[in-house]
């Protein structure tokens, strides 16, 4: 199983510092642009291990003097969506940055319903159970991604305490 754990402590401006090197990288490989607002919302999206929504996007830019129309956000939304860069938590019609953009994955999150953190694994044993379920069902998935709700360890300490 791999993982990108907010939930422990790290340093988490290498990870901003990763994924602005990776998107780089992905970027070129392409043949693709990673336009300064595209690498903006990248950045703003890896602000931290909590999902971000496309108008607390638009909030933040407006904040730093640019003042972007909506579309503009979405596009760089869906760009980073398709790179593989980010994915999108549906439960909270918000977004986070993607920990292995560089390996197609299915992925499953971990997410605190108390500091919003999400933590992105993929576990082999989850891939393996839905796809002989799919098998058995003789159903096709195109999409796999799980979100799981619950309470961190921090939470859980601070609640406790």
């Amino acid at each position: 199983m791999s993982t990108a754990n907010p939930f422990k402590s790290h340093q988490h401006t290498r990870c901003i510092s990763k994924a602005l090197q990776q998107a780089e990288t992905l970027c070129k490989q392409n043949n693709t642009r990673l336009t300064p607002v595209r690498k903006r919302v990248l950045e703003l999206v890896w602000g931290n291990h909590r999902s971000i929504g496309a108008y607390a996007i638009l909030d933040q830019l407006g904040l730093e003097g640019v003042k972007p129309a909506p579309p503009t956000v979405y596009r760089a939304l869906d760009f980073l969506l398709e790179s593989g860069l980010i994915h999108r938590i549906n439960s909270l019609n918000a977004y986070v940055g993607c920990s292995h953009p560089c390996n197609p994955h299915n992925t499953q999150f971990f997410i605190c319903t108390h500091c919003g953190n999400v933590s992105e694994f993929n576990s082999s044993e989850i891939n393996d159970s839905i796809r002989s379920l799919a098998d058995n069902e003789q159903f096709s998935v195109s999409l796999q991604i799980l979100e799981i709700n619950g309470i961190c360890l921090a939470c859980q300490e601070k609640k406790n305490a």
